[in-house]
């Protein structure tokens, strides 16, 4: 069977690479279509051969795809896979646009409908300027991203509030499969080792976020905090709100911006908890951290309500604002954890677990 991956752009790392990756140990031979691709930006892509579209040669098209939004249904449809068995769009915005022929099975792995069209829209477009000159673009947008939401065979979502989006947005029926736990480390057979994962929380220092660094993770929310707190944070990514987020941090915040695997494994496992402020599709990274038997402290919206218990395997609080994140970090401090509840959490998401899923998906697509 002769497989293809598509994908919105490569010029980021974050969790849906870490899907694209896992997708790569299922088909090595697939090639990897994109509109763009910034190889500085995304070395973890150098294991596939990756195919751009015409939009690879425009001024600035790599790293700022926003200008050209216009024009991406059109890259994507521009695409052909004729000589294609199976096509596995893995997408928050158009690679599910493709135009495939009856012969060629396309799956969507639906991280979002298209965030900026429909569930972010107020919060990307906040300016009411903005927004009044953007209507006429978001509005052929949206036609579009409706059609476009119809072309594949099958959707799969992420988690249930991708699920409920895709119903809500596009009136379509999905099927789960979780994303899997795919950080790699250079001893991975430690990673959930249980001598190296109960640790007492006095040597246990600090706390934890690991994100890209942009307006909707909502890290300033949880720098604000910090600073008041005066608990000591650190903050692993990077994205256009690092230089903001350096000015705002007080001296008991470290920013440390890209970290490799085996690095960021360190951290994990020296944490008191992971702090996730966002409203996420998912949040592979409660999972990262879950597998090193870490808590996390996490806003009750999203991805969030599939891999945190309440009081088990993390806290919860309720509302964006610093009040009820530094209320949930006091009571934190003052609750236990038994570091095997998030390891065994962790381990119901395997790459086992979504290899075996994604391949009955696909049989049963084939089949329907």
């Amino acid at each position: 069977m002769k497989v293809a991956l598509v994908y919105d752009r490569v010029n980021k790392w974050g969790g849906a690479e870490r899907v694209l990756l896992s997708l790569h140990k299922i088909f090595p031979d697939a090639p990897l279509y994109a509109s763009v691709y910034d190889k500085d930006k995304a070395p973890w892509a150098k294991v596939f051969s990756i195919k751009t579209s015409f939009l690879q040669n425009f001024p600035f098209a790599s790293g700022n795809h926003e200008y050209y939004a216009l024009l991406m249904p059109l890259a994507f449809e521009s695409f052909t896979f004729d000589e294609y068995d199976l096509v596995i769009s893995v997408t928050s915005e158009a690679a599910k646009g493709i135009i495939t022929k009856p012969g060629t099975l396309h799956i969507c792995y639906c991280l979002t409908p298209t965030r900026y069209l429909w569930s972010g829209y107020d919060e990307y477009f906040k300016n009411p300027i903005l927004r009044f000159i953007s209507k006429p673009v978001v509005s052929y947008l949206r036609f579009w991203d409706k059609i476009a939401s119809q072309r594949p065979d099958a959707l799969i979502a992420i988690s249930r509030e991708v699920q409920k989006r895709i119903k809500k947005y596009y009136d379509i029926d999905s099927l789960i499969i979780y994303p899997p736990l795919g950080l790699q480390s250079a001893d991975h057979s430690q990673h959930l080792d249980k001598k190296d994962a109960v640790r007492s929380r006095s040597n246990e220092s600090f706390f934890l976020i690991v994100s890209r660094l942009v307006p909707y993770k909502k890290i300033d929310l949880a720098v604000g905090v910090f600073n008041k707190l005066g608990l000591p944070l650190k903050i692993v990514g990077m994205g256009i709100e690092e230089t903001k987020l350096r000015r705002m941090a007080k001296t008991n915040i470290e920013l440390l911006g890209y970290l490799t695997d085996k690095e960021l494994v360190e951290y994990y496992k020296e944490c008191q908890a992971l702090i996730f402020p966002q409203e996420e599709d998912f949040g592979l990274t409660i999972l990262e951290a879950q597998s090193f038997g870490k808590p996390a402290i996490a806003l009750k919206k999203g991805g969030a309500l599939d891999i945190v218990t309440d009081g088990k395997t993390g806290i919860f609080f309720e509302l964006q604002s610093e009040k009820s994140l530094k209320d949930a970090i006091l009571k934190f401090q003052k609750m236990n954890f038994n570091p095997e509840d998030s390891i065994k959490n962790a381990k119901k998401f395997s790459f086992e677990e979504f290899r075996t899923k994604l391949e009955k998906e696909i049989s049963l697509a084939a089949n329907y």
